[in-house]
């Protein structure tokens, strides 16, 4: 655990805790690091953690045809909640990987029961961060369909253009379902809009 960091002052920036609620918080969530490149879930595997992120950018990607394809970015302040083998046990159908050296909340899922059980009130606090995380999920989702790749692009300019500056090409290029030789063109396509040449 990074012996600076505590969950239990995170979320009292949110809520007040008690000393004692604050010590069953620190117990049940740990914070660890984990170095650019650890897969923290493989596909295939039954997640039995999710993840708050602390510092640093997980990507969520599957395989197909053995081509990965980049499905989500996690950066401070998002949660990853596995939802397809946290809750139902069933086999994941990606990987989630570091693409940065990371600091991430851990919860497990045996330790979030216990949690829960000592401190009710998170459990509405969690609730929330979960139904943020799927409403976000959606229109990344919805705005998918209904985009072209430019138009993607561009959302994630307006939206998340720090990922620009963290992700390789590549990564972002199977983000927005295109090659880095599309994404390169769509990039000049833009830039050269911008500055109107």
């Amino acid at each position: 655990m990074d012996s600076e960091l505590k969950m239990s002052a995170m979320i009292m920036e949110t809520m007040p805790l008690s000393e004692e609620e604050a010590r069953v918080v620190d117990d049940c969530i740990p914070i660890r690091t984990f170095e650019k490149g650890t897969i923290l879930l493989h596909e295939g595997k039954v997640a039995v953690e999710s993840y708050q992120t602390i510092k640093g950018c997980v990507r969520q990607y599957c395989l197909v045809d053995g081509d990965e394809k980049t499905t989500a970015f996690y950066t401070e302040g998002q949660s990853i909640s596995p939802l397809s083998g946290h809750r139902q046990k069933d086999p994941s159908k990606y990987y989630l990987s570091c693409v940065e050296d990371c600091i991430l909340a851990v919860f497990h899922q045996e330790k979030e029961l216990e949690l829960y059980r000592q401190v009710p009130k998170l459990e509405s606090l969690c609730r929330v961060s979960m139904e943020d995380n799927y409403a976000r999920q959606q229109e990344v989702l919805a705005g998918y369909i209904t985009t072209n790749p430019e138009e993607r692009y561009l959302q994630l300019l307006q939206n998340r253009p720090e990922l620009l500056q963290r992700i390789p090409q590549y990564h972002l290029a199977s983000y927005l379902g295109v090659t880095p030789e599309s994404l390169s063109r769509i990039r000049k396509r833009v830039a050269n809009k911008r500055t109107g040449a």
